[in-house]
């Protein structure tokens, strides 16, 4: 790939259009978006000659990031340095960024020590700053932030968010309330998040009507437009607080600022009526929703669904639910999970049963939630082989980004005791076969209880205390009274 300073225009409408199929990100997509197939893309276009532009590769890096795709887009952005395309501070602050999501913090200290001095600007901090935010280093992130004021660095509002959402995330709201002073005392202007982060803290300490003041400020100040979100903020503040006629309030401002009818607007709209309870309202924003989007995506049916299930409304739901039958172009799992997850709660475990059958036959398989849904029910109504059965099938299919599930620690104690209340070895033996598929260790808890049911069973097993060794586990004097009959050869 040979990549090129300067080149041909940067405006798309006078390029050609075979220029336009052979864009960079265009050919990096080709085959979808995974990252097994843009990296194989990548590897391809790096071992090509055709020429790219910088600003091409700046575009389909920050389209790469969007993505996620973080390792392709380092690459990629490698590959800048070793082709002898010139960074400028800003690309610089960006695989700054890119090194601590692939190779970790210590790497991009690393990169940003080895940085002449000349491009150690206030973006590159920044960028730095950001990464230790991201990673709740509290004394890292203090001690940089000072650094940059002794540096006398240009300070945005940005590295101030950074730090309040870091305190934000780590139960510190309280700190917040003094950096949004230190802003104004810096003429620092606050941006719609520093706002929308400042009444957040103050909610989080119950200040309730500071989080109105900030509001207010917000207007008097005129340099900062109020937008929906900060009217969401400000109506999920007031329903947290149980005050719904103020949460009601906001969110007619919250339609009143949706003049671009943003489609999550209208989803921050249905789920926030959803609770303060009010249906009618619920019903009448949905039918905007429709109106400004006749495609309606599987995601505002699948929250809408979900809303009327969290009311009880189950007609409404399944009345929405054959609406989105009609029009789904995918069979998503997901929607049906709702209305599955609804019958099971209300005990109508036939039509949850047909509704799985049915989204497998229109190719929704049933996920690791679905199964969830049915474990649930199988343990709250003593059917424990059922649910065992569930806690196999959920471990075959996984979670849908690729990650293992796991059942959580309750349903694996509740599980265990019931195989000790009857006695059963060979359950429980073969619920620990299934277990073994998804962690990396048993754990002492349930070993102990696997002892406990042999003892009860008056089963031996001469091999437990070597499986002990195997798993590093040390049991407590109780389980190793019980060890020394279950042990016996």
């Amino acid at each position: 790939m040979a990549l090129q300073q300067f080149g041909r225009t940067k405006s798309v409408t006078k390029r050609s259009s075979k220029y336009l199929e052979e864009a960079l990100y265009l050919r990096l997509f080709k085959d979808g978006g995974s990252e097994v197939s843009v990296r194989q893309q990548l590897n391809e276009v790096l071992k090509g000659r055709k020429r790219v532009y910088k600003w091409e590769v700046g575009d389909t890096l920050k389209k790469l990031r969007e993505r996620k795709l973080y390792y392709p887009a380092l690459k990629l952005s490698e590959a800048m340095d070793r082709r002898g395309m010139n960074k400028t501070v800003s690309d610089q602050a960006i695989h700054l960024d890119l090194v601590a999501k692939v190779r970790g913090i210590p790497a991009a200290e690393s990169y940003f020590i080895d940085l002449p001095e000349s491009a150690k600007t206030h973006l590159c901090y920044g960028a730095l700053l950001n990464c230790y935010c991201k990673e709740l280093m509290t004394e890292k992130a203090e001690a940089l932030i000072e650094k940059m004021k002794a540096l006398n660095l240009p300070l945005t509002s940005m590295p101030y968010n950074s730090l309040m959402t870091l305190y934000t995330k780590t139960g510190k709201p309280d700190k917040i309330p003094a950096i949004v002073q230190e802003m104004k005392a810096c003429n620092v202007m606050l941006d719609s998040y520093s706002y929308n982060v400042w009444m957040r803290a103050l909610a989080a300490v119950n200040d309730i009507s500071g989080a109105e003041r900030v509001i207010d400020e917000m207007k008097r100040d005129g340099r900062v437009a109020s937008d929906w979100t900060t009217y969401s903020n400000l109506a999920s503040i007031f329903v947290e607080a149980g005050m719904f006629e103020k949460a009601e309030n906001a969110l007619k401002e919250l339609e009143k600022k949706n003049l671009c009818r943003d489609l999550s607007a209208f989803q921050f709209l249905i789920t926030l009526y959803g609770k303060t309870g009010n249906l009618r309202e619920i019903y009448r924003v949905w039918r905007s929703l429709r109106l400004a989007f006749p495609k309606t995506a599987n995601i505002s049916y699948l929250n809408m669904i979900q809303v009327l299930v969290n009311l009880n409304d189950v007609p409404g739901a399944e009345k929405t639910f054959r609406e989105w039958e009609c029009q789904c172009s995918t069979y998503d799992i997901r929607v049906a999970n709702v209305l599955i997850g609804a019958y099971a709660e209300q005990g109508m475990l036939e039509k949850a049963k047909e509704l799985k059958e049915l989204a497998r036959r229109r190719g929704a398989k049933p996920n690791a939630k679905t199964w969830e849904i049915f474990l649930d029910y199988y343990l709250k109504s003593g059917e424990y082989q059922l649910a065992v059965d569930c806690v196999a099938n959920a471990i075959s299919i996984g979670r849908g980004d690729g990650r293992k599930w796991s059942p959580s620690h309750k349903i694996v104690k509740t599980l265990m005791e019931n195989f000790e209340q009857e006695k059963d070895v060979d359950g429980a033996e073969g619920f620990l076969e299934i277990l073994k598929k998804s962690v990396e260790s048993l754990g002492l808890e349930v070993f102990e209880s696997l002892i406990r049911t042999y003892a009860a069973a008056g089963r031996t097993s001469p091999a437990m205390r070597a499986r002990l060794k195997m798993e590093k586990l040390e049991v407590s004097e109780a389980s190793e009274k019980l060890l020394e009959a279950v042990c016996v050869e």
